[in-house]
Order: structure tokens, then C-alpha cells, then sequence
């Protein structure tokens, strides 16, 4: 069931109050942020008081990890105010964040991997020093890890490259808890649960609990809502760079906060466009992720937009590469039976030449067709990349201009002009979207939706749910599996969520 604007006003006004703003440990007020075009925060009002655990949770790209960079000082707003312990900041950042008891654990951890546990542990507490610091490490470390995680079987003197990811987690966690000489008033734990098995994963919840009920405080943020739902005090969901909606933990369930979640607006498909589509075509995908050895496959045929969705990182993209791969080379678990062409997300890195004009930039996936004898003729190129400049709207006076002329979004459909001038049955996309005006996205939405009409085979990775509007089917992914199929008739945002956010593969 769709939720109301009202409803999430109603959500905001059942906020439990815990305490005026100047007894907050941190309050933002306002907090904007922009990177180039893209707004990550806008205007976000968040606070956290002593002794409440705060649930955070939101899909990829709605704010979480901007909102959380601010709070430890690893990034600072655009505009807007951070106050700490009822004190406005000027000049925040994270010798002053941990000066004023402020931690985080961030999801990608930040232990040096040539150094020893205790020696990690010196980074972050100056005063270790002097004669027998190691000895004073050692010991702080290894009370803190029995303290959190009874029978962890880690060492003070293990090399934190030698240990598994998840032993590194629970050195990343516990180091976070020592206290030395600064203060600790609030600590931010960002998926700090997602490398631990259950068992130890629980002993981390429940000292969590222990630790708020002794009057500190705790930033929450997971994939797994059942984590957020028993163990938060008051749950914040965000959306889009805005907080949605902020209450106590008890007016959630896990399918209002799935919805909630999601959004609120009727979901717009394009009802007529897909409908009219023709029955299945031939196989031209089957594949399987490599760490999934049962369970469900991808199947791609001709003429169909098949989407990847799910949590970044999850193994979409992975899936994507081993595709693309095959096409060339014979691979396990994968069957392609026509050209592939890919269209990269990170354009920088993965997509342009970016000493060629753009002109060469489309054609370098065609340079069968280009060629005359040994050469590539400059005439065809130049048809080319004048057929795809009218075609998909490329904006240049000149399409020998260097590609690095080009905005961002026109970069993005010369990249998609590569793609869809070739030969290739099918266009795998990785993402491709992310900081893309409006404006292009729908005229790139129009073009593959035509395409796919003309038998092309689309499979599209998007980390933007609105976007899964435009496939026949969707495949979503959680901890590189496959963990939900689902036909364009069974489609809505909360299946997706609740798929991705699931508890379980």
C-alpha cells in the first residue's frame, strides 16, 4: 500500500523527543551538499541525543553515508549548521569530531594491513606512547574484543592482513569502543554486521544495547531492517537527500518501513509501451553468478530490457563483466549467443579515450565495418558519428571535437552511441545513468525501450529503483546472489526493498 504524504508528516510529528537541541550530543540543521550536479543532502535536519541508538536506513543513494561523512567530520556541508554538545562548529573536522567523543566505523574499513592489531589500535589513542605502549595496546584491544566478542580467537600481535574480513570487522568495532584519554559519547556504526556470521553478529547487537543503556549513544546504519527495527530507539528513513521520516522505533513495522522506504508516489509505468511488446524471442544470456552454485539464473532473450537490481556492489556488476567476458571467451556458468557491447557507469574510468575526439570515440567499437583495407576510413567514421550525433542527440558544433569537450550527460550518450552503432545483439549497462540530468535520461529511456522493440537485448544494473520501470523482468541481487525473480507483472518498489534489505539470501 502506497504511503500518504500525510502519513509521513505524521511519521515526522510522532518523533519522540529526547531532550532539548542544546543536550544533543551532534545536531545538523539544514545540511546541504552537492557533488557537481548531483544534490547527495538536501536541507537534512538530524539530530542524536545521550543514550538513544538512532536507526538510519535508506535505499543507495538516498544520503546515508553524506549524512554520516558530516557527523564525523570527514566532510563538511555546503550550507547549513553542526552543533556538538549544544556548540555550534566552524571548523569541524575529525581530530575535532573525536576530541568531542564522536567515532565512526565506516563500511569500508580503515585498518592498516601491514600492522599488527595493537599497533592499529595506537593510531587512534596518542597517548600510547612512551615504554611499553605495545603492552598498553595490546591489553586495551584485548579487553575490548572479550568484551564484545567472547571467544573471538584474535590476537593483539595477528597481522591484520592475515585475518579474514570478518575478524577485521570485529577489530575495526571493538578499536572504535577503546577509550584512552578522549572522550566517547557516540560512536556510528555503518553496516557493521554485514562481514560477521549471525552468532557474532548478535554478541555486537547486544553489546550495542549494554552500551546505550549506560547513557552513550549509537548511529545505526544496515542493510538487514530486522537489525534496525529490534536494537534502534528511533528510526530515520531517507530518501532522495531528505529525511522522509523520523520515529520512535515502535511506530514502524518492517513492511511500513519498507514503504515508507520506497516512496509514496503511484508508480508510473509505461503500461501501453510494454504491453504491446511480442512474446519471448531466442536465448541470448543464461547466466549464474560465480558464488551462486544452485538456485535461479539470469535468462536474457531477444528483444528484452532485463534489470539488475539490488544494493550496490552486491554482484551485479560482477555478473555484467563475466558476460561481457564470455562473449569472447568460453566461461563456466555462462552462455552468450550473440555480440556484446557494454556501456560503463564510471565514464572516466571505464568508458572514454580521453585524448580522442568523439568521433572516435563512437566508432572504436565498430572498427570492422570502418575499416577500408588496412585502415579505418575517416569518411564512414565521420557517417557514423553524424547518424548517432541526429539519432540520439548529441550536443557539438563539431564531432571531431575531443570527447572531454562534451558535457557530462552528452559524454554519456556518445558512450551509449558506441554501444547501439555496433553490431552487438546485446548491450549490457552498468549503472550508466548516475549523475545524468533528467532531461538525457529520458531521452536515453526512449532509445533503449526502441531498440529493444528492434530485438536488441538489454540488461541494465541500476542503482536508481525508478528506472526498473523500463525492463520486462529483474533480477535482484544481495551478497552476489540472485535472491529474487521478478516478471514486470509482480514488479513494485517494496519487493525490490524488501529483497535487497531481507535478512536472508
Amino acid at each position: 500500500m502506497a504511503e500518504s504524504n500525510a502519513d509521513i508528516i505524521r511519521l515526522n510529528g510522532a518523533e519522540k523527543h529526547f531532550g532539548a537541541a542544546n543536550s544533543d550530543i551532534v545536531r545538523l540543521d539544514g545540511a546541504e551538499k552537492h557533488f557537481g550536479a548531483v544534490r547527495a543532502l538536501s536541507g537534512v535536519d538530524f539530530h542524536v541525543g545521550p543514550g538513544e541508538c538512532v536507526g538510519l536506513v535508506g535505499h543507495n543513494g538516498a544520503g546515508k553515508s553524506t549524512l554520516m561523512h558530516m557527523v564525523a567530520g570527514t566532510s563538511t556541508p555546503d550550507s547549513g549548521r553542526i552543533g556538538v554538545h549544544g556548540g555550534i562548529e566552524e571548523n569541524y573536522s575529525v581530530s575535532r569530531a573525536q576530541q568531542l567523543g564522536i567515532r565512526c566505523v565506516f563500511q569500508e574499513l580503515s585498518l592498516c594491513p601491514n600492522l599488527d592489531v595493537a599497533e592499529n589500535t595506537r593510531i587512534n589513542h596518542a597517548s600510547l606512547a612512551g615504554f611499553g605502549w605495545r603492552r598498553r595496546a595490546a591489553e586495551l584491544i584485548a579487553g575490548k574484543l572479550d568484551e564484545i566478542f567472547p571467544g573471538h580467537g584474535i590476537s593483539a600481535s595477528d597481522i591484520v592482513g592475515d585475518l579474514s574480513i570478518g575478524r577485521r570487522q570485529m577489530v575495526e568495532v571493538a578499536r572504535a569502543f577503546t577509550v584512552t584519554q578522549d572522550r566517547l559519547d557516540l560512536v556510528i556504526l555503518d553496516e557493521p554486521t554485514s562481514s560477521l556470521d549471525a552468532h557474532t553478529a548478535g554478541q555486537l547487537l547486544a553489546f550495542v544495547r549494554r552500551f546505550v543503556a549506560s547513557g552513550k549513544s549509537c548511529i545505526l546504519i544496515s542493510h538487514v531492517l530486522g537489525e534496525v527495527l529490534r536494537n534502534a530507539d528511533r528510526i530515520v528513513v531517507m530518501r532522495d537527500g531528505k529525511v522522509v521520516a523520523s520515529a520512535a522505533a515502535g511506530a514502524f513495522d518492517r513492511d511500513r518501513l519498507v514503504t515508507v522506504m520506497g516512496g509514496a508516489e503511484a508508480r508510473q509505468k509505461m503500461a501501453a509501451e510494454m504491453a504491446a511488446k511480442s512474446g519471448a524471442g531466442p536465448l541470448r544470456v543464461r547466466a549464474r553468478p560465480a558464488v551462486q552454485k544452485d538456485g535461479v539464473d539470469l535468462v536474457a532473450r531477444a528483444g528484452e530490457i532485463i534489470g539488475l537490481a539490488g544494493l550496490a556492489g552486491h554482484g551485479q556488476t560482477d555478473l555484467l563483466l563475466a558476460i561481457f567476458n564470455a562473449a569472447s571467451r568460453a566461461r563456466a556458468g555462462v552462455e552468450v549467443t550473440a555480440p556484446v557491447a557494454l556501456v560503463a557507469g564510471d565514464r572516466q574510468s571505464d568508458g572514454i579515450f580521453p585524448q580522442w575526439s568523439i568521433a572516435q570515440n563512437i566508432g572504436i567499437r565498430s572498427l570492422a565495418r570502418l575499416r577500408n583495407g588496412l585502415l579505418i576510413s575517416a569518411r564512414r567514421e565521420a557517417e557514423l558519428a553524424a547518424l548517432w550525433q541526429k539519432k540520439i542527440g548529441i550536443r557539438t558544433p563539431d564531432m571531431n571535437n575531443n570527447i572531454f569537450s562534451l558535457s557530462g550527460g552528452n559524454q554519456q550518450k556518445a558512450l551509449f552511441a558506441r554501444a547501439l552503432g555496433s553490431d552487438a545483439g546485446i548491450v549490457l549497462m552498468d549503472d550508466p545513468m548516475r549523475g545524468v540530468d533528467v532531461g538525457t535520461k529520458l531521452e536515453v529511456y526512449d532509445l533503449v525501450r526502441e531498440e529493444a522493440r528492434r530485438g536488441r537485448t538489454f540488461l541494465w544494473y541500476t542503482t536508481e529503483t525508478e528506472e526498473l520501470d523500463n525492463c520486462d523482468h529483474i533480477y535482484v541481487f544481495k551478497n552476489g546472489r540472485i535472491v529474487a525473480d521478478l516478471t514486470r507483472h509482480e514488479l513494485s518498489e517494496e519487493k525490490i526493498i524488501q529483497s535487497s534489505f531481507g535478512d536472508a539470501a
